[in-house]
């Protein structure tokens, strides 16, 4: 790992310490010291491994396995939020990390698998209902393939995204196709320039539509990624 990957890692580590309520080791700090303040550095992904906590340790396999894109990650979300209810279960967690090694072509044992299904449940699922969310799960793609990430600070109330859902279903048909979908992307990228970069626009969409049935983004769907959880 190195160059602008390693910067990457190094700034989602603070941040991740930070929001938990946890300080750096000394070994992280250490780690952070040497290579935080520079782009030229270089680290084997075994050394680093070394320094890092069981839950960072397993993010950091999962990102080293070279996970095609975002669009992968959402096709395979897909597949198992199939009452498209925004969560997964614990039963099908075990099966979406295996299908996710397996687009980056890598084979592993039951057991192991296993140890990380529950690596993933004592990470994300906070109030133990055996449920996690897109968002949570994203963590596993590296930083530049989460898109997520970047539409965060764009995520609207449940009556604006209504609003918007609307608008933009411009044939009222219910859901929102690829070209209605370009220009709502468009929009949010005219709108908030600080997070959302028009260029990879593109790359948005493509992902989004990952969610689609046939062509067919649901109201469930996109609120996935711009509607702000209502507590």
């Amino acid at each position: 790992m190195d160059g602008k990957e390693l910067q990457n890692f190094i700034q989602e580590l603070q941040q991740a310490r930070k929001k938990a309520g946890l300080d750096l080791t000394p070994e992280m700090k250490a780690f952070v010291d040497q290579y935080g303040k520079t782009t030229d550095g270089k680290i084997g992904i075994v050394e680093l491994a070394q320094i890092l906590p069981t839950e960072e340790n397993f993010l950091l396999f999962f990102r080293c396995q070279q996970l095609k894109s975002s669009e992968d990650f959402m096709q395979t979300w897909r597949k198992y939020d199939s009452d498209h209810s925004g969560f997964i279960d614990s039963e099908e967690l075990k099966s979406f990390l295996k299908d996710l090694l397996q687009k980056a072509n890598k084979q592993i044992e039951d057991s192991k698998l296993t140890e990380y299904t529950e690596i993933m449940l004592r990470m994300f699922d906070a109030n133990n209902d055996g449920k996690l969310e897109l968002t949570e799960l994203a963590r596993l793609l590296p930083v530049q393939e989460n898109f997520l990430i970047k539409f965060q600070g764009v995520k609207m109330c449940a009556k604006e995204f209504n609003k918007a859902f609307e608008m933009y279903d411009q044939d009222g048909n219910g859901y929102i196709d690829e070209h209605e979908l370009d220009a709502l992307l468009k929009d949010l990228c005219e709108k908030n320039k600080k997070e959302l970069d028009i260029n990879n626009l593109a790359t948005y969409k493509k992902s989004i539509m990952a969610l689609s049935d046939g062509g067919k983004l649901y109201r469930a769907e996109l609120a996935l990624i711009l509607c702000a959880e209502e507590n």
